[in-house]
C-alpha cells in the first residue's frame, strides 16, 4: 500500500474536485491500517477506509474540507462501532492545481502545525534515500506515505468471461500492475479498470518476448492453439508463475504437445494447470476467486521476503 498518485491523478482528471480520505494513525482496534486512504468525489467514491458508520460520516464531509484537515475519531462512543479504538484522519482536496508529488519515493506534508519540515522527517527522507523501508506515520504534525508502486506485474491473457471476471476481481488490489491482452479492441469490454493496461494484438504470442522474466500470466483465450502458443512461448521466455485454465485432460495433452516441441518434463510443470480451485466450481466468478486467492497467498510469500531482505 502507498500513496497512488497516479490513481488520484486519474480522478482529478475526470472529476475535478478529488478528496483522499486517508488512516494516519491508529489507538486500539481499528477496521483497516495506516495508509488506508478512499477517494471521494461529487456522487461518487473509490478505495476504503472501513468501518462503515467512519467511511460514510467521512465521505459525506469530505468535500467540505479547506485544503487539509488532522480529525480523530474515537469509534465507539462517537460512531456506534465495536472496534474499541480511536483513528486519526487526515483529510486533503485536491484540483489540478494542487496535486501532490514525490520526493525520493516519499510523499510527505504538513497536516497539524508548522510548515517547517522536523528534523525526523528529514531523517526518514534520508533513510528512504538509503533503501530503507518506510512505513506510512504522522510525524510531528507531518504525515508520511510511501508513492506507492505495483509490486507484481501481472499479464492476463483473454478477455472472454473469466478474463473479465479474472481483472474485475483483482484491479482494486493495489500490488498489481496489470496487463491484458487479446486479439483484437472489440474483444474487451467498455469499462476497463483504468488502472489495466489493455492491449489489443493480432498475434499474442509474439508479445511475450515483452513481457518481465518476473511477470506473472495467466491464460485464458478463447483458443486451445492459442494457449498452446503461448506456453511455447513462455517457456523459452521466463517468468515467476504461469498459469493455464483447463482440465487435466486439456493439460495431459498439452504435456505432450510441449514435450515434442522440445521443453524438458520439469520446464513444462512450472505451468499450472488447472488454476484456481476446482472445490468452488466453474462460474467465471468462482474461477477469479479461486486464482486471486492462489496469487493473494503467494503475494504473502513475496511479502515476507521483501521484509527479511529490508
Amino acid at each position: 500500500m502507498g500513496f497512488d498518485l497516479q490513481r488520484l491523478a486519474n480522478a482529478v482528471a475526470q472529476h475535478g474536485r478529488v478528496a483522499r480520505v486517508a488512516i494516519a494513525g491508529i489507538q486500539g482496534s481499528s477496521p483497516r491500517e495506516v495508509g488506508a486512504a478512499m477517494l471521494v468525489w461529487r456522487n461518487g467514491q473509490s478505495g476504503t477506509i472501513g468501518g462503515g458508520a467512519l467511511e460514510f460520516e467521512l465521505a459525506n464531509s469530505a468535500l467540505n474540507v479547506n485544503g487539509k484537515r488532522l480529525s480523530r475519531h474515537v469509534l465507539g462512543p462517537e460512531l456506534g462501532q465495536c472496534c474499541g479504538g480511536a483513528v486519526q484522519i487526515v483529510t486533503e482536496v485536491f484540483d489540478q492545481n494542487t496535486l501532490p508529488i514525490a520526493h525520493h519515493g516519499i510523499v510527505a506534508r504538513a497536516v497539524d502545525g508548522t510548515d517547517t519540515m522536523p528534523l525526523r522527517v528529514q531523517k526518514l527522507f534520508k533513510d528512504a534515500r538509503g533503501g530503507a523501508v518506510i512505513d506510512a506515520q504522522l510525524c510531528q504534525g507531518w504525515f508520511i506515505e510511501v508513492e506507492h508502486k505495483a509490486t507484481r506485474e501481472l499479464w492476463i491473457w483473454g478477455a472472454g468471461h473469466v478474463g473479465r471476471a479474472l481483472v474485475s476481481t483483482l484491479a482494486p488490489l493495489p500490488e498489481f500492475a496489470t496487463t491484458w491482452i487479446d486479439t483484437s479492441p472489440d474483444r474487451f469490454p467498455r469499462d476497463v479498470p483504468s488502472s489495466v493496461k489493455q492491449v489489443p494484438a493480432h498475434t499474442p504470442a509474439a508479445l511475450v518476448k515483452h513481457a518481465p522474466a518476473t511477470a506473472e500470466h495467466i491464460i485464458l483465450t478463447y483458443s486451445h492453439t492459442l494457449d498452446l502458443e503461448l506456453c511455447h512461448q513462455l517457456l523459452l521466455h521466463d517468468f515467476r508463475f504461469a498459469g493455464l485454465i483447463g482440465s487435466k485432460s486439456k493439460w495431459a495433452r498439452f504435456r505432450s504437445r510441449l514435450t515434442a516441441l522440445g521443453h524438458q518434463k520439469a520446464q513444462i510443470t512450472r505451468i499450472t494447470c488447472p488454476i484456481g480451485n476446482p472445490n468452488l466450481g466453474k462460474h467465471p466468478q468462482a474461477i477469479a476467486i479461486g486464482v486471486g486467492s492462489s496469487l493473494l497467498r503467494s503475494s504473502q510469500t513475496v511479502a515476507q521476503k521483501q521484509r527479511n531482505s529490508a
